[in-house]
């Protein structure tokens, strides 16, 4: 987990930055609040589980967490990153997405007072063996057509009434399915695991708990009792085109750095590794301080754009570990020192990972250690 920086004035983030590198990731705390603000907008009757798993999807699960400290709970993947927030203070509602492994976890997620995702015999297994006054809180999954975690739909009528027999489970479990393709909302894969979860449900006391970001956005009737956003939080899109400003969020993480050198390159000579850029005509060339050492991503393709004094510039030959490069022919000034802005507001990061092959959940997670965060 990377280290986190609140910077209360400018000259401190610079010295920060300096002190770390030059390549650093900004948090914008306010843009988590707004998301979050959008998201109750357009699932009004529902409750959220804000899934702040893998440090918040690259943001630092602790400040992330403060900021959304209005959701109704917090979505985790590991033991360990739930118990990061209870050692930082943090008593809300954390739920282990992907439950528990053995009885040693069990304890501690008892003790710390966590919600369990119930998804396989093996789980039942490890609450039966419960003893003494330890309660949990339980979540199961139904397998609705992901063929990933989850009871299979002939299965999840016994396991949970075996859940709820058990004197260590409080209540009713909540009932849960994970979408495949919700990001598509012609796939008719959605509809029929709708019709699968209502099927496999139907009579069962317990709330209900399907959608996603993208669940939350694109299918009404997901939306049930809880739904359970990530990507949308970070004020991205979990579509495969668009951004997320234009579904009303605001991106919450800018990646930026500095020009570390500015030199003239001749026509027909060539950029980087491999010289796989080469000139065109005389160009002036900026190379700027971060590569895929620092997260950027290694596939990004001549012509991804970064901004450089509130202009776009594209990037040209290969991404090096700790470089990449830059033709600033077109822009007016460009010095050492000048601020890079790789991804953020005005580039978004769904941008980025299109020019990369990639996604964007991928480009944030990938943000590396020695980048430090800054939450404003």
């Amino acid at each position: 987990m990377r280290t986190a920086i609140t910077a209360t004035t400018a000259t401190e983030a610079r010295t920060a930055g300096q002190s770390q590198g030059l390549t650093r990731a900004v948090v914008d705390a306010a843009a988590l609040r707004h998301n979050l603000r959008q998201l109750r907008r357009t699932a009004p009757d529902s409750r959220v589980m804000a899934v702040i798993k893998a440090n918040a999807y690259g943001h630092g699960l602790v400040p992330a967490a403060k900021a959304l400290a209005e959701a109704d709970g917090f979505a985790v993947a590991r033991l360990g990153e739930g118990l990061a927030l209870r050692a930082a203070g943090l008593a809300n509602r954390i739920l282990l997405l992907e439950g528990v492994f053995s009885a040693d976890q069990l304890a501690a997620a008892a003790q710390a007072r966590f919600e369990l995702m119930v998804h396989s015999f093996e789980q039942l297994e490890l609450l039966d063996a419960l003893t003494g006054d330890a309660r949990v809180t339980a979540w199961i999954k139904v397998d609705s057509g992901m063929n990933r975690l989850g009871f299979r739909l002939d299965d999840f009528s016994a396991a949970y009434e075996r859940l709820r027999r058990n004197v260590h489970v409080h209540a009713d479990p909540t009932l849960v399915t994970h979408l495949a393709s919700a990001d598509d909302r012609r796939d008719p894969q959605t509809r029929r695991q709708l019709d699968a979860f209502a099927a496999a449900t139907s009579g069962l006391a317990g709330a209900r708990s399907i959608a996603n970001s993208a669940g939350v956005l694109a299918w009404p009737t997901a939306r049930a009792d809880w739904v359970r956003p990530g990507l949308m939080l970070y004020g991205v899109s979990p579509f495969p085109s668009g951004t997320g400003a234009e579904l009303g969020l605001r991106p919450a993480m800018t990646l930026r750095t500095e020009v570390i050198a500015v030199k003239d390159v001749k026509a027909g000579e060539t950029v980087g590794y491999g010289g796989s850029w080469t000139a065109t005509r005389d160009t002036r060339m900026a190379v700027v301080a971060a590569g895929y050492g620092d997260g950027y991503p290694r596939g990004s393709r001549s012509g991804t754009p970064v901004q450089i004094g509130g202009r776009r510039a594209p990037l040209i030959g290969r991404v090096s570990m700790d470089m990449i490069t830059v033709d600033v022919t077109d822009l007016p000034v460009v010095a050492v020192g000048d601020t890079v802005v790789l991804w953020g507001s005005e580039i978004p990061v769904e941008e980025v990972a299109a020019h990369a092959g990639a996604i964007a959940w991928d480009l944030l997670c990938s943000v590396s250690q020695r980048v430090p965060l800054e939450i404003g």
